[in-house]
């Protein structure tokens, strides 16, 4: 019987003498500069090859292409004469246009190169450096990421080469509840594994930095043991071949700094998340691939699912803190793509193995939990305008910036771009021309359009919007095993076309809350750190009607006004409207588990990872099941600690030193807890009195646990 089936075996883990932790083996982690760089401390790579080819082709496609399309908008709004607006509507639709265009001429180069079926390098057999693989954690579900890290050592067990790799779960975990249940997960796989593997756990007391603070607090404390350290996210999962395939590829490439792999997306189930999932695995590909082409070793990293060059990321990618205050001053948020720059200044190279498979990570289930997530990205994308012109970077590297940036300011160019238009249709039907203007003229000022011509383009807008698509469609429909994963060539056509039109009325709905969200980064609005909803599961119709009205609101004034102004308007604009109006239908079928489920029972949106899932994945399930049914995610932390001996002492020796208390100085949430302890006459007093701050306080304070210890299960009777 293992550790997983018996809980109490796993809890006597606690007796056991091996540290959480190994001797510490410390690194410095400068913060680098972003005005200063001295070009001459560079390292040279050696035998690095510029894709000039393929950065002619993209960007000379890309420009050419949005060339022509200014030139054909200027032929639609000059038949006579341009007005203010009708510029304006031509710089909107230019930039809006080249954005497009840049992604199609990616997916072309991406298309050409997967058409080759580039193949994976074969799995090593030796390896000579050491590598930690590093999870960071923040308030999540505990079974579902040990399981997952369970399975992935299991598979790089059965490579053989399990003594070059380390484990550390790295927590940032503010939850009380959560941060006990980490550590009897902790507890249980180390019973499980024995001496097969070697898994760390630390929990950091104050989150500094946040993501990129935790990855640095474990490069300066223990990454001079390790030559490169593997960084996951919490739902990530990666089969053991991949994660040796990479180790051995930074081993044999020694200029190199970051090599990112292309997680595929898994384990999903509601509506919104498969469409992702499928769109990521049909489509994904071809403009991943693309990007790696053309940026070649100058390329860009996700922060997750990627091999770094520990001591080279500890000299060049301490992160700096931007002078100012939040949300385009202080901590950076969207660290990764910071780190790609500064690491590639020094000269390291970064870039990404595509055809790497078997790398994998989940994705939020709904509409509205993306849109969370989007607004955190949002503003660390945009704090990049801070970062763009940085000394020492290369072009590759701003492009990264600028492709970021645009991510998120392309949806108010795209509604400005709306509103302009509108304006003009009602300035057409309503405003009276001036005929007897100060100047001369045989005819008014007046803006007039070429109908013809910008239906012609429109349509040909839509073709390079939608070719990538069509590229990763026919790639798996010419590849026989992945037509058949995906439910045959039939069911494969259907799934896109779904995923299309489900994609376009989800757009306008994006479009509002990313445009939001770029207003209120405008106006100085910070965005706080949440842990991201990662279940199948749905949202209350409540909270559906709260997050949408709006935009409900919104597609009504649109629709009905532009049926007002014009008709032809009403049909140009319907795809638009129709996404604003049912806003909350779709984000509540968004959410849906159950029509999730109903299309994959049909066949459709399925993937290849669905249809035979990896080996990985699947272990990864199963011990998350039997994990879910101890209950460590549902139990009260402070209760666990107070019931169980030997889990309160495994998790007093996990503790940190006790930080040395300033004369004059205290602590407001200590004091209150302190307070509340003394008061306490049972368990049951203080579990009702503590906030959770102040419980985490108790749990990481040994005085006051050992007090809390001896309290009885029942307050006596007065």
């Amino acid at each position: 019987m293992d550790a997983l089936s018996d809980p109490h075996r796993a809890a006597a883990a606690a007796a056991a003498p091996a540290p959480a932790l190994p001797p510490e083996s410390p690194l410095e982690m400068p913060a680098q500069s972003l005005s200063r760089f001295d070009a001459g401390k560079a390292r040279r790579p050696r035998n690095v090859r510029t894709p000039w080819a393929q950065r002619l082709f993209v960007f000379g496609v890309g420009l050419g292409l949005t060339a022509w399309g200014a030139f054909e908008m200027y032929g639609v709004v000059s038949v006579s004469g341009v007005t203010f607006l009708q510029w304006l509507l031509l710089v909107l639709f230019t930039i809006n246009f080249s954005w497009i265009a840049l992604a199609f001429a990616g997916g072309i180069v991406g298309f050409a190169v997967l058409a080759r079926n580039p193949a994976a390098p074969p799995v090593p057999r030796a390896l000579a450096a050491r590598t930690a693989i590093v999870m960071p954690v923040y308030n999540e579900a505990t079974s579902r990421t040990f399981a997952a890290l369970q399975a992935m050592i299991e598979e790089i067990e059965a490579t053989g080469l399990i003594a070059h790799f380390d484990v550390f779960v790295l927590s940032d975990t503010t939850n009380p509840d959560v941060w006990v249940a980490e550590e009897r997960a902790f507890l249980a796989i180390r019973e499980r594994l024995g001496d097969r593997a070697t898994i760390y756990y630390r929990h950091r007391p104050k989150n500094i930095g946040r993501k990129s603070g935790n990855i640095e607090d474990f490069v300066t404390r223990w990454g001079g043991a390790y030559d490169h350290m593997l960084v996951l996210d919490a739902d990530s999962v990666m089969t053991g071949a991949c994660i040796v395939r990479l180790a051995a590829a930074m081993e044999a490439d020694p200029d190199s700094g970051i090599i990112q792999t292309l997680p595929l997306i898994i384990n999903r189930n509601t509506l919104f998340a498969r469409l992702q999932q499928f769109a990521a695995r049909i489509y994904g590909p071809v403009i991943a691939t693309g990007l790696a082409a053309w940026s070649g070793r100058e390329g860009n990293y996700w922060g997750h699912n990627a091999i770094i060059r520990t001591a080279a990321f500890a000299a060049h990618a301490g992160l700096p803190t931007l002078s100012g205050k939040p949300p385009f001053g202080g901590h950076i948020l969207s660290h990764d793509f910071v780190e790609a720059a500064l690491i590639r200044r020094a000269g390291y190279t970064v870039y990404m193995l595509p055809e790497l498979d078997g790398s994998y990570e989940e994705s939020p289930p709904s509409l509205i939990d993306v849109s969370v997530r989007d607004r955190r990205w949002a503003q660390g994308n945009l704090q990049h305008m801070r970062v763009i012109g940085a000394k020492g970077l290369t072009l590759p590297t701003r492009q990264h910036f600028a492709t970021g940036i645009m991510g998120y300011l392309a949806s108010p160019f795209w509604l400005a771009q709306l509103i302009v238009g509108i304006v003009l249709v009602l300035q057409t039907r309503y405003v009276r021309p001036e005929y007897f203007t100060k100047e001369f003229s045989l005819f008014p000022a007046w803006p007039r359009f070429d109908a013809e011509r910008a239906l012609q383009l429109f349509a040909i807008t839509m073709a390079i919007l939608l070719a990538p698509k069509l590229f990763g469609l026919l790639l798996a429909l010419f590849r026989g095993p992945e037509r058949r994963a995906c439910g045959g060539g039939f069911r494969l056509v259907v799934s896109a076309v779904i995923e299309i039109i489900a994609s376009a009325l989800i757009a306008p709905i994006m479009m509002l809350i990313q445009s939001g969200a770029v207003m209120h980064i405008l106006f100085g609005r910070d965005t706080g750190w949440n842990p991201q909803r990662r279940d199948d599961g749905s949202i209350p119709i409540a909270d559906v009607v709260r997050r949408h009205r709006s935009h409900v609101a919104l597609g009504v004034i649109a629709g009905v006004s532009a049926f007002l102004i014009a008709p032809s308007l009403f049909g140009w604009m319907s795809p638009t409207i129709l996404g604003l109006v049912l806003a909350i239908p779709i984000s509540a079928a968004s959410a849906s588990l159950a029509l999730g489920l109903s299309l994959r029972a049909k066949g459709l949106l399925l993937t290849p990872e669905e249809t035979s899932p990896p080996a990985v994945v699947t272990r990864s399930n199963e011990l998350a099941k039997q994990l879910d049914r101890y209950g460590f995610d549902e139990a009260e932390g402070l209760r666990a600690l107070w019931a169980d001996e030997r889990l309160r002492s495994a998790h007093l020796d996990m503790l940190p030193p006790a930080p040395r208390r300033m004369r004059g100085e205290v602590d407001a949430e200590r004091a209150v807890a302190e307070a509340k302890l003394s008061d306490a006459r049972c368990i049951a007093d203080l579990l009702a009195w503590l906030k959770p701050k102040e419980a985490m306080v108790v749990m990481g304070d040994r005085a006051l646990l050992t007090i809390v210890a001896t309290l009885p299960e029942t307050c006596p009777q007065s």
